[in-house]
């Protein structure tokens, strides 16, 4: 049986796949890690987790956490992020611009192309990072979860 839980495919099923495919599977990645990164700081309600999770996957606020990575990305990833940001995305939602828009699907191929090779770790680092830098994007979350 399959673990869809730990998937690790190859480069070239990588190279393969539709860039958007990746933003797919890094979009429940990210939200997964926003909903754990939550529940861990104890917001008790279910309404209060509901608000803020949606408050950090909006593609303004992963805009702003993308750019927080951008430094220390390895030149795989760079490449990785390039091909995100400049796919070929029809609708925009009406809460964001074009631009935080491809910046979102971006930052979410990139953690799509992370989980598919199995690369948690380097998840979690990356995943620190927007979290531990992010003080006003943190700060809005909670705001805004009240």
């Amino acid at each position: 049986m399959t673990d869809y839980f730990s998937l690790n495919l190859d480069s070239t099923q990588l190279r393969n796949m539709n860039i958007l495919a990746l933003a797919h599977m890094g979009d429940g990645v990210y939200e997964l890690l926003c909903r754990g990164w939550l529940c861990s700081h104890h917001l008790e309600t279910i309404g209060n987790l509901h608000k803020a999770t949606v408050q950090m996957v909006k593609a303004p606020a992963q805009a702003v956490a993308v750019k927080k990575l951008l430094p220390y990305l390895t030149e795989q990833e760079s490449a990785v992020y390039r091909r995100g940001r400049n796919a070929n995305v029809h609708q925009i939602p009406k809460n964001a611009s074009r631009s935080e828009y491809a910046q979102a699907t971006a930052l979410e191929a990139l953690f799509g192309w992370l989980y598919l090779q199995g690369q948690r770790e380097r998840i979690n680092q990356l995943f620190a990072i927007i979290m531990d830098e992010s003080d006003q994007l943190t700060q809005e979350v909670n705001h805004n979860a009240t």
